[in-house]
């Protein structure tokens, strides 16, 4: 028997192996990372983008619906308490109701971004009246004030008392640069046309001309009055909190709909 020690050895790992191992190894988790990050970024941007379209949707079906009650109960309500019927379906200030005014023109409101709606929207209830709805952007935010109607008062000043935030990151009237760069993305080719967009746009009846109504109420001539309002298109464009993540440019959701005033004047 052999008892004399063996010189064989078991070999191991060179330290220039394990330095090239090891650098391999923190190549592939780096890149690993980095994906990672970008995949959570990604989703991050689509999230956010998603809850500001579904804020966006149920904000637009709000708006309708008023549109839609606008003008309820209408003038000819039998009554003289004020509070009880609308003096017009579409209110404005100043000096209202007793002045007239253009859309657009000669108004605080209705405009391009502005407008107050003047209904009952509970009118099963015996005991309400009818309310000053007034949806105004201010920045990126669209906001939305409710106010009982009352005689002698002013509806954009009560209304606005009440304001409180609708919608988020509406751009409709973001500053001229940032269109521009919405305009350069090719995603978005048809968003903006070189001025903000309006997010309410007026169509009227036209009871005293011979346009065939209804005409868009900067067309209405006569007719373009807050009075005579029938259809109001609602257009809003929000952005994602966070821009793209490989990009770097804004999400952008556009959404339109269309309100018909069903109540007669």
């Amino acid at each position: 028997m052999n008892l004399a020690p063996s010189d064989d050895r078991q070999r191991g790992f060179t330290l220039v192996e394990l330095l090239v191992a090891l650098g391999i190894f923190l190549v592939i988790t780096g890149a690993a990372f980095t994906l990672l990050g970008t995949s959570q970024k990604h989703y991050q941007s689509e999230s956010q983008l998603l809850t500001s379209f579904q804020e966006a949707r149920l904000g637009l079906d709000q708006i309708v619906r008023d549109v839609n009650d606008a003008g309820y109960p209408p003038p000819t309500f039998v009554g003289t308490d004020l509070t009880k019927f609308t003096s017009a379906p579409f209110a404005w200030s100043p000096n209202y109701p007793a002045t007239p005014c253009t859309v657009d023109i000669a108004c605080i409101t209705p405009g391009d971004f502005d407008i107050i709606i003047e209904t009952n929207p509970n009118p099963q209830d015996a005991g309400s009246q009818v309310e000053w709805i007034r949806y105004a952007l201010q920045g990126t935010t669209l906001m939305r004030g409710v106010a009982l109607k009352q005689s002698g008062h002013d509806p954009a000043v009560d209304a606005a008392t009440f304001f409180v935030p609708f919608v988020q990151n509406v751009v409709n009237n973001s500053p001229t640069l940032q269109i521009g760069q919405f305009q350069l993305s090719a995603a978005y080719p048809n968003v903006f046309h070189g001025n903000p967009v309006p997010i309410f746009t007026y169509i009227c009846d036209t009871p005293t001309t011979a346009l065939p109504p209804p005409t868009l109420c900067s067309a209405a001539l006569a007719d373009n009055s807050p009075a005579n309002i029938r259809d109001v298109a609602i257009t809003l464009i929000v952005a994602s909190p966070l821009p793209d993540a490989t990009t770097g440019q804004p999400l952008l959701v556009q959404l339109t709909a269309r309100g018909h005033r069903l109540n007669p004047n």
